[in-house]
């Protein structure tokens, strides 16, 4: 949730997991792809449902057709009534997924649904808003006091919660290898991660999306083969502004051999002021 007034944004811990007017938390799923198992909405306490939608069409929408959601960014979604003067609002949900209706008696934990890409988004996650007497609250409880941004006595997880959901400034999302350039339709679609490489692929491609990279970053991908020598390295420029995310690969076309068997091994790194932030490998066994 955006805690800052202007027309900046910053997130609880006074970060770049945030944009401007965001007024909720994101559980995002990795990918849309057809291999991806539904994955369940669950109610955050007890309560009781006033509010259901579903019946709106589960897609990504870009910029030139935010029009055609107005009124309905939430998308499928359900409101929940809890006690304390607390509500609950869960969106974006799949399209017929939704098992609960208005007036039900819900229990911490129950399923709603399953996530989907209803509504105002561009991938697939779950916007949850939680208010207190009307006013939508950020459940981490960030307060900036003199400067200096962490979580409050407001904060409204329970302590199990509240250390699952540990704040990461960096994280990569999807990694991989491929057989082709990286693009973020390829990962969304999870196309990418149904075309591993074989030892006859005209290309291997390592790939790496990473949430969270802030301005002056410096990231790398290498790629080695089975005897550690790196066969390809991907070292742009820094990053110049805060992203949201970030996709980069690192390939090499097949000689007129086949690739070598054995574990190839992709490393992402990156730095900041001279100091490594985020490591990240991942393999590839070629048979």
């Amino acid at each position: 949730m955006d805690i800052d007034d202007s027309p900046s944004a910053k997130d609880y811990m006074c970060g770049t997991l945030t944009y401007d007017g965001h007024n909720g938390v994101d559980f995002r799923i990795p990918s849309n792809g057809p291999q991806q198992n539904p994955v369940a909405v669950l109610a955050a306490a007890d309560g009781k449902v006033l509010r259901v939608r579903d019946g709106l069409v589960d897609r990504p929408v870009k910029g030139d057709r935010r029009d055609a959601v107005s009124g309905q960014e939430c998308g499928n979604g359900v409101v929940i009534e809890h006690a304390g003067n607390r509500e609950t609002q869960y969106c974006h949900m799949a399209k017929g997924s939704i098992l609960v209706k208005s007036g039900d008696t819900i229990r911490a934990g129950q399923a709603l649904g399953s996530v989907g890409m209803s509504g105002l988004t561009e991938y697939p996650h779950l916007h949850f808003l939680l208010r207190r007497e009307g006013k939508v609250i950020d459940p981490f409880g960030g307060i900036p006091r003199a400067g200096v941004c962490e979580r409050s006595a407001e904060n409204e997880w329970t302590e199990d919660v509240r250390a699952r959901l540990a704040y990461v400034p960096r994280v990569v999302l999807n990694h991989g290898f491929s057989t082709e350039a990286i693009t973020n339709e390829l990962i969304e679609d999870g196309i990418a991660a149904q075309r591993p490489p074989t030892a006859n692929a005209e290309a291997l491609v390592a790939y790496v999306r990473t949430i969270g990279l802030k301005a002056g970053d410096s990231h790398t991908l290498a790629m080695r083969d089975p005897d550690g020598k790196v066969i390809a390295e991907n070292r742009p420029a820094a990053i110049a502004r805060n992203q949201a995310q970030t996709i980069l690969f690192a390939g090499k076309k097949r000689s007129d051999r086949n690739w070598p068997r054995g574990t190839y091994t992709g490393t992402y790194t990156v730095d900041r002021s001279g100091e490594t932030v985020l490591q990240h490998r991942f393999q590839l066994d070629l048979q």
